[in-house]
């Protein structure tokens, strides 16, 4: 009796799908035989395929990224995501791998940020490319703004604590630029917490460092590399902007600045404004500054 009912079965399944296969939506005449994956509209032929597409302005793509609810989910649609996130993956490692990402920058855009730079007293210094600080600096100039936008490092030695901005516009405060790490109201609640020795101390309290780069040869052979305490710096002023601050400096780069607490600096050595040694011009002078900043400086010129 099962045998008998086999073939039964199967022909009232073809009869099924026979009837169940619609008209087409376009010319409403033929029988449809084909459905597009974006819109789900039936067509019969490739005549209607076309009209379709250009009637409902349709690209016949199908939309990896569209909703589908928990009762609908085949495992069709678990191979389409799983295939459309390899694609996503490759499309990143792709870009990743460009030559324009990794490609060192251009000496017309250095030559154009240096002079820049100079115009604005600024005496802005690059390494070679290979180096750390050359490969992760993104300062910019935007010609149309006349804004310098900063690779900026700030670094929190009462907690060894060391933070990267990006794009930081040269008219913003300095104020303003600690505001997300150490303002009890303002800031990030994690990174406070994890600054909470900067949160809680008065304001006037905090001070705002910036390590003095055009010291004399002999000067440098005192200091052991990336000693903080035997160095000397610049405080800089919290009220007035960031292209204020680095007027009269040298950058290598871009700015580092040490946030300390005065009672808890050490012996860090803090000089005026005016009072930093003047800078040689002599290759001895770049040679002692490379050997602290990992590696040869251009001078601005």
């Amino acid at each position: 009796m099962a045998e008998q009912e086999g073939p039964e079965s199967a022909r009232r399944s073809a009869v099924g799908r026979k009837m169940s296969l619609q008209r087409c939506e376009t010319c409403s005449e033929e029988e449809a035989k084909y459905r597009c994956p974006r819109c789900m509209k039936y067509s019969c032929s490739l005549l209607c395929v076309k009209k379709h597409k250009l009637s409902l302005s349709c690209n016949g793509v199908r939309d990896k990224t569209a909703f589908v609810s928990i009762n609908e989910f085949t495992d069709l649609n678990l191979l389409s995501d799983y295939r459309f996130l390899e694609d996503v993956g490759r499309t990143a490692d792709a870009a990743a791998r460009h030559p324009t990402v990794h490609g060192p920058t251009t000496k017309k855009h250095l030559y154009c940020l240096r002079n820049k730079a100079r115009k604005c007293d600024i005496d802005l210094r690059t390494l070679p490319v290979g180096f750390t600080k050359r490969r992760e600096n993104s300062t910019t100039f935007n010609s149309v703004e006349k804004k310098f936008y900063w690779h900026l490092k700030l670094l929190f030695p009462h907690c060894n604590a060391e933070y990267t901005l990006k794009r930081v516009p040269d008219d913003k405060t300095l104020a303003d630029i600690l505001k997300p790490y150490i303002d009890p109201v303002e800031s990030d609640p994690v990174v406070c917490q994890r600054l909470k020795i900067y949160a809680v101390s008065p304001q006037s309290d905090v001070q705002i460092l910036m390590k003095i780069e055009n010291r004399k040869q002999n000067s440098v052979r005192k200091e052991e590399k990336n000693c903080f305490c035997n160095s000397r710096y610049n405080e800089l002023d919290a009220s007035r902007s960031l292209l204020d601050n680095l007027k009269g400096k040298v950058i290598i780069e871009y700015p580092t600045f040490f946030v300390v607490l005065k009672t808890l600096k050490n012996d860090m050595v803090v000089l005026g404004q005016d009072a930093s040694e003047p800078a040689e011009n002599s290759d001895s002078e770049s040679s002692s500054l490379s050997s602290m900043e990992e590696g040869e400086i251009r001078d601005s010129s």
